[in-house]
């Protein structure tokens, strides 16, 4: 299934463009399915429907879907008191009834992620469509499975999970309660469907479309989330440049915003695939407006974002890995390692990655950043690197 992730600058029409471009979808062929986030319905006002926590028909083949973070938080946390329960009696606690239940923040992109999952694993589309929050905040929501994961696994390892039957026995020598099995089995289910939701944002026929309106300030947050998309290795197909303002134009005083569009233009192609949506005098409403805006469909497969390891041991004695960077500044990269990890920071992002197993019997020898990639050597480490016989 092609799985399209929309988001851009706030107020640069992410909503109406990620329901048209749903439409468009549709109008292709494909069974399409487009999710929102919104508390308010601002996707249901596009499409000219209301959407809600049931999925509702909102053109042929186009089926839209606002899931209900306040329904899934007290369904998880409703569970997750029945499964400590022997715990909170023994704190002497009362547990929470779901009627009292309140959102906390974040529930919103929690149950996204979920419906993302879900619909990704079911067989009844083609094509999903998922109208994200801003970007800054689209960038933290796709950081999220891969940060929970690895908290996860440091917190809770799975392989202690093989020393059960000896739980009570340690607790009893090391005077404190061990976890519970019902803790274990919590940390398994959410690495399971965090590792669901990762697996769908790593898959080749994601990817991520980016819309803004064309300008300074619509300029520097795409710069800035192409390099948060980068350092996740997600890929960004088009870029559409929304609410473009007509070159022949009548009143003079469009000619400096149109001045300002056309260079605005002509930087983003140099780099992207940019597709202009033209200005339609007023906010687009149905699926008439929707379809006027000439937003770009589904679109072909792209290569796999890969960070390759370059075998340069015979010419320079060092292996090299290729990190892609766009946008990014070498005052604000910095690079640590950390057992076998490199903890790479790019701005104000930052990711934890594992070394891939070859570089981790080496030592990191250096780091430069040439035309928006950033290449760090690694030099092998005699002491763990096979010599020669």
């Amino acid at each position: 299934m092609r799985t399209i992730l929309i988001t851009g600058p706030g107020g640069s029409g992410r909503t109406t463009l990620a329901a048209a471009t749903a439409l468009a979808a549709a109008a292709e062929g494909t069974r399409t399915l487009v999710l929102g986030a919104d508390r308010t319905d601002t996707l249901g006002a596009a499409l000219g429907v209301q959407t809600g926590p049931a999925p509702i028909r909102a053109a042929p083949r186009l089926t839209a879907w606002r899931p209900d973070a306040a329904q899934d938080f007290r369904r998880d946390l409703t569970a997750l008191q029945d499964r400590a329960s022997a715990a909170l009696d023994l704190l002497g606690a009362s547990r929470l009834d779901p009627e009292e239940l309140t959102p906390l923040p974040g529930a919103e992109e929690l149950a996204l992620l979920r419906a993302l999952r879900d619909a990704a694993l079911s067989e009844k589309y083609d094509t999903l469509v998922v109208d994200l929050p801003p970007a800054p905040q689209a960038l933290a929501l796709l950081a999220l499975p891969e940060e929970l994961r690895r908290y996860l696994r440091r917190l809770l390892p799975p392989e202690r999970q093989a020393a059960r039957a000896l739980r009570p026995v340690l607790g009893r020598l090391a005077g404190v309660p061990m976890p519970a099995e019902w803790l274990y089995e919590t940390a398994t289910r959410w690495g399971l469907e965090l590792a669901a939701v990762d697996a769908v944002l790593a898959d080749r026929d994601t990817v991520v479309r980016l819309v803004a309106e064309p300008g300074p300030a619509g300029a520097d947050a795409l710069r800035t989330a192409g390099l948060g998309l980068a350092l996740r290795g997600l890929r960004t197909d088009v870029v559409v440049a929304s609410r473009v303002l007509p070159e022949a134009s009548p009143d003079t005083w469009l000619a400096g915003p149109v001045a300002q569009q056309r260079k605005t233009l002509e930087e983003w192609r140099e780099s992207y695939d940019v597709r202009t949506v033209p200005h339609l005098g007023h906010d687009p409403r149905g699926t008439d407006d929707l379809t006027a805006l000439g937003v770009p469909g589904v679109g072909q497969a792209l290569p796999a974002a890969d960070w390759p390891v370059t075998d340069r041991l015979g010419e320079d004695g060092v292996l090299v890995w290729q990190i892609p960077l766009p946008g990014a500044i070498r005052e604000e990269l910095d690079l640590v390692r950390r057992g076998d990890e490199l903890v790479v920071t790019a701005g104000r992002f930052r990711r934890i990655v594992p070394l891939p197993s070859v570089l981790r019997r080496c030592t990191v020898d250096g780091a430069a950043l040439r035309e928006g990639e950033l290449r760090i050597r690694f030099a092998p480490d005699p002491k763990l690197w096979p010599r020669a016989r």
